[in-house]
């Protein structure tokens, strides 16, 4: 297993003379005011969860638009913050866009356009021009940004996500040759040449992609999708053993890096002594009492399948009349992307199904769901892990998900079932899940009744190995992986544990 310490021995001996960077559109702490007082807090999503334990072992600097609305209170005159505030251990740098930045560049074209079009979730992705012309600029916004920090210096750059498809190319046209070394990891899908090619601006996003020096997705199928996108779209070399696309005279290396979690934080944590006293104010809040508990927690998005998990509720409810005041589902929603009438329309069908499934199935002193929308600290969020049954991870397509995986890392008792959806990047290493088909009612409200009834030896050995499968391929082995598979570079025998990493390779 891939330790906080192996991974900081690693990057400073192999990036020692390299500026680390990275950059992202969500910043991995925000400050907003709470009665009049400015606190911090970290923002929800799986870009967070993932790299903010990274960027702890490995300092450097980390590049994001600002979203809080008393960032600007807190940060220097160089617009940056030392993070964690509490027990700092990197800087955050923060790029102010304006409101029609915001609008159009985020809320437009990364999210109307970019975000369904890699989703199969049937939702039509919406190109608008005025849209692109702002996507345009804030890459080059924050292509300025990056190399006012870098200067003169060698440096690490490594982007993040759908967001920043042109500044690969930005950054290598204002750097000198052989200044950066960029890597690229999409934590989105990546879809198949029939549907990307629809997009009017393909060319513009896979020329800028092309300038990574290295690009990861979580699966190999989303890899392939990759490599057939572009031998399709432009003209290039594609070499299929090693996984590389050559245009121009520059290569760029395409590689499956499964993302993950900080399993032995989240273990630990999970653990807390005020476990018993936080559990009972959860138990009074939502009025559990002895009941079984199912668990959901997304952003309120419709690739989650939030909808049809209710569904899957209600059905349960309609095939086993005897679970009725005995089962409690609580899906916690954190709200994202109001502004687009997309997820306005979400909200509503959600609500109205909330509404219509409480009202056939409620009794007197009991709900059959419970809607929390907003924000739960992490301590809440961790004792619901170790309190709930079934988690339910019903995602209709996926890179990813880390609720799955930090719904695993909860659980040390090696109790509790996972219900995963087969279209999540999560299940092609959580074999052990419950996996079902979310489109599919039926089987998912078997599913449901399967995990609740489920032995209680099957139960411990399902998640023994899922627990044995994510501590092993945790944060600090996808990071070490993909930095060592960048780098071309084979770990030395002084590093054993990273040696045998990377001699064993990830399936």
């Amino acid at each position: 297993m891939l330790t906080k310490e192996d991974l900081q021995e690693f990057v400073q001996e192999k990036l020692g003379e390299y500026l680390f960077v990275v950059v992202s559109n969500r910043q991995p702490y925000e400050h907003v005011y709470k009665k009049g007082k400015i606190e911090c807090q970290r923002p929800s999503g799986g870009v967070i969860t993932a790299l903010d334990p990274v960027m702890q072992a490995c300092h450097g600097l980390w590049i994001a638009a600002s979203s809080g609305e008393a960032d600007h209170r807190v940060t220097d005159r160089f617009n940056k913050i030392e993070v964690p505030v509490n027990n700092p251990a990197y800087t955050l740098k923060r790029v102010w866009l304006t409101k029609l930045e915001e609008e159009r560049y985020y809320y437009g074209y990364s999210n109307d356009a970019l975000w369904p079009l890699c989703h199969t979730a049937f939702q039509r992705p919406i190109f608008k021009q005025e849209d692109w012309q702002h996507y345009v600029h804030v890459n080059q916004k924050f292509a300025k940004a990056v190399m006012e920090e870098i200067g003169t210096a060698k440096a690490f750059v490594w982007i993040q996500d759908y967001h920043f498809c042109l500044l690969p190319k930005l950054l290598k046209e204002m750097a000198t040759p052989n200044q950066l070394i960029i890597a690229h990891f999409w934590h989105i899908p990546w879809p198949s040449y029939e549907i990307f090619r629809i997009c009017p601006q393909k060319n513009e996003i896979l020329e800028g992609m092309l300038s990574n020096d290295m690009i990861g997705f979580h699966t190999h199928y989303h890899c392939n999708n990759f490599l057939e996108v572009v031998d399709r779209q432009l003209e290039s070399k594609i070499d299929r053993e090693r996984f590389s696309v050559i245009r121009k005279e520059h290569e760029t290396l395409i590689r499956p890096y499964p993302i993950s979690v900080d399993f032995e934080d989240i273990n630990q944590k999970a653990q807390t002594d005020d476990f018993e006293k936080i559990k009972s104010d959860l138990v009074q809040e939502f009025h559990l009492r002895d009941r079984q508990l199912l668990l959901g927690l997304d952003r309120i998005d419709y690739t989650k399948g939030i909808p049809e998990r209710i569904y899957a509720i209600d059905r349960l409810f309609e095939k086993h009349p005897e679970l009725i005041e005995k089962v409690l589902f609580l899906q916690v929603g954190t709200l994202s992307r109001i502004h687009l009438d997309k997820y306005k329309a979400l909200n509503d069908e959600i609500n109205a199904l909330v509404e219509r499934v409480n009202w056939r199935h409620a009794t007197d002193d009991w709900s059959p769901v419970i809607f929390i929308r907003g924000n739960m600290p992490a301590f809440k969020l961790r004792v619901l892990y170790r309190m709930a049954q079934v988690c339910i991870v019903s995602s209709l397509h996926d890179g990813m998900n880390l609720v799955a995986k930090e719904f695993v890392c909860a659980h040390g008792d090696e109790e509790g079932v996972l219900i995963l959806s087969q279209f999540a990047g999560s299940a092609s290493e959580l074999t052990e899940a419950v996996l079902i088909n979310p489109y599919d009612s039926e089987q998912f409200s078997d599913s449901i009744y399967q995990a609740l009834s489920m032995p209680e030896e099957e139960r411990r050995k399902r998640m023994a190995k899922m627990r044995g499968t994510v501590r092993e391929n945790n944060i600090y082995h996808w990071a070490g992986k993909f930095l060592s598979g960048l780098l071309k570079i084979e770990f030395k025998e002084n590093v054993p544990r990273l040696m045998s990493i990377a001699n064993s390779g990830i399936q």
